[in-house]
């Protein structure tokens, strides 16, 4: 079999489970491009905890982890199975502690995307957590670890933004600041020259830095991405551009 592909997607506003706009028609246009996997492993910058943790439910909820959006967000149920199979096979792989957690669920950094992608719901789907304690290093690694999942038909899927600082937003802005514009065009040079390592230890480029990532959590699964490549994939970048000032859309898949 061959190895499944790896996604990066820049999920950016949950609206983009519901509107018509040219961020989601990429997303859409995944569905034929992409094999249909077996399962799909889901790292979402919206379950963000002290340690790792997993799920193991047959049956996860969808989890509404947004407030003040239209009525027709809250009534999308994304009811994909579970994988309890998957999910305790994760924790054998993995070298450091995981933690069964089933108080969460499907959320938007998953669910919106995959809404679009694979609208019916049909493939059995787990999420993973981002450890905010653990160092940009151990992120890459927990990836590397991970790819072994790719051969068994699993999708490892990383939702986040490459810049994402809510508290710099500008509603009227079309693009991005400078230092976003900056941090995001270094980012996706160093994945198509595979300079992981100055992904990895992305705070060397200096300021833009600590404006684009301010915390971990949209940053990270970015590193679960790339930690799970094998060095032979072919990379498509798509939907490469900053909004608002502070949040960059870009997205990589790895075939």
């Amino acid at each position: 079999m061959k190895n499944m592909p790896v996604l990066f997607i820049g999920h950016g506003s949950p609206m983009n489970a519901i509107e018509d706009n040219k961020f989601v028609r990429e997303w859409q246009s995944l569905t034929e491009r992409l094999p249909n996997p077996k399962a799909i492993l889901s790292v979402s910058a919206h379950w963000y905890t002290n340690g790792t943790k997993i799920m193991d439910e047959e049956y996860p909820e969808t989890i509404y982890d947004m407030y003040g959006f239209p009525d027709a967000l809250y009534k999308i149920i994304y009811a994909a199975k579970g994988s309890p199979e998957l999910s305790n096979n994760i924790i054998k792989i993995l070298s450091r502690p995981v933690e069964i957690d089933n108080s969460w669920g499907y959320d938007h950094g998953t669910w919106s995307v995959l809404h679009r992608i694979y609208p019916k719901a049909d493939i059995p789907l787990i999420q993973l957590s981002v450890d905010r304690n653990a160092s940009m290093q151990e992120h890459y690694n927990i990836g590397q670890q991970l790819a072994r999942l790719r051969q068994e038909g699993v999708l490892i899927f990383g939702s986040g933004n490459v810049t994402h600082n809510l508290s710099r937003i500008n509603w009227q802005m079309d693009g991005g600041y400078d230092w976003a514009e900056e941090f995001d065009n270094y980012i996706i040079k160093n994945i198509k020259d595979k300079n992981y390592d100055n992904v990895v230890d992305y705070r060397k480029i200096g300021k833009s830095a600590d404006y684009a990532v301010p915390i971990s959590d949209h940053f990270a699964p970015l590193l679960y991405v790339l930690g799970a490549l094998d060095g032979n994939e072919k990379l498509s970048v798509f939907n490469d551009e900053c909004i608002m000032g502070s949040m960059s859309m870009t997205s990589f898949l790895f075939e």
